[in-house]
C-alpha cells in the first residue's frame, strides 16, 4: 500500500513518526536511568477526591514507589500543582520524598505550556520524558501529546495516574498511543532502571521501594528474602 503526502509539510509529518517507530523496538526502546527526566503532574487533594478510572489510594500509593525509585537511580524529577492555592498542596507523600523541591504551581492546565516546565526538563540533556499525573485526560494527555510532536520519547505510567471516570482514562490513553506515547506501569519502569541484579548499588533501594509500596510482589519478595537468609543447618 503506497503513502500519498499531499505537501512538503506531510512528508516531514510521516518521516518523523517513522522515526518514532524505529525508537519503539530494540534494546534501545528501555529506559535507561541515564536517560530519563519524570515529571509527576498534579497529585492533588482535588484531583484525588475526584478520581473514579481507579482506587484512589493505589494510584497515590504508585505515585510515590515512582517518586522513590527515581530518587534510588537518581533520574530528575520534576513536580508540579496547578492553582495550588485551591486544589490543594502537592500530596505529602510526594513532597516528603523531595522535601528540598518546591513543586511549579501552574495556571495552564497544560504543563507543557509553561515554559518553566519545558526548560527545567530541557535543562537535564534527556529525552525520555516519563509522566505521571492527575487527570489521565486532562493534565497528563496535554503534556504527553505535545512533547511527543516535539521530538520527546514519552512515556505515560498508567498506574500512576488516573481520570474522573474509566472511559476518560482509557480514551485518554488510547490518544496517546495513536500520538507515539508509550504507555507504561511504576514497576516497569523500575524494572527496566535496574535491569541487571548485577548492579549492587541500587538493589538496596528498590528492595525497599519494592516492599513499601510493590503490594503483593512486595510482600513476595520480601519473603523470598527472609526465606535466603533462613539458616538451613548445613552451613559450615
Amino acid at each position: 500500500m503506497s503513502v500519498h503526502c499531499r505537501r512538503p509539510a506531510d512528508a516531514k509529518f510521516l518521516k518523523g513518526n517513522l522515526v518514532s517507530t524505529e525508537n519503539k523496538a530494540g534494546l534501545g526502546a528501555l529506559l535507561t536511568p541515564e536517560e530519563s527526566v519524570l515529571a509527576l503532574i498534579d497529585h492533588q487533594p482535588f484531583q484525588v477526591a475526584n478520581l473514579h478510572s481507579h482506587e484512589p489510594t493505589m494510584v497515590v500509593n504508585n505515585a510515590v514507589g515512582l517518586a522513590k525509585a527515581a530518587k534510588v537511580f537518581d533520574v530528575p524529577t520534576i513536580l508540579t500543582t496547578v492553582l495550588e492555592e485551591r486544589g490543594g498542596l502537592l500530596l505529602q507523600g510526594l513532597q516528603d520524598v523531595f522535601p528540598e523541591q518546591k513543586p511549579i504551581n501552574r495556571t495552564f492546565v497544560n504543563t507543557w505550556q509553561d515554559e518553566r516546565v519545558v526548560d527545567a526538563v530541557k535543562a537535564t540533556g534527556r529525552k525520555k520524558l516519563i509522566i505521571a499525573g492527575l487527570w489521565t485526560e486532562v493534565c497528563v494527555a496535554m503534556p504527553a501529546i505535545q512533547a511527543a510532536g516535539e521530538g520527546f520519547e514519552v512515556f505515560v505510567v498508567t498506574d500512576a495516574s488516573g481520570g474522573a471516570s474509566k472511559e476518560a482514562h482509557d480514551m485518554a490513553v488510547r490518544r496517546m498511543v495513536q500520538a507515539g506515547v508509550t504507555p507504561i506501569t511504576w514497576l516497569a519502569v523500575m524494572s527496566e532502571w535496574q535491569r541487571d541484579w548485577a548492579r549492587e548499588k541500587t538493589v538496596p533501594g528498590i528492595v525497599e521501594v519494592l516492599a513499601q509500596h510493590g503490594g503483593a510482589s512486595g510482600v513476595a519478595y520480601a519473603w523470598e528474602t527472609q526465606l535466603l537468609a533462613t539458616p538451613t543447618g548445613n552451613e559450615v
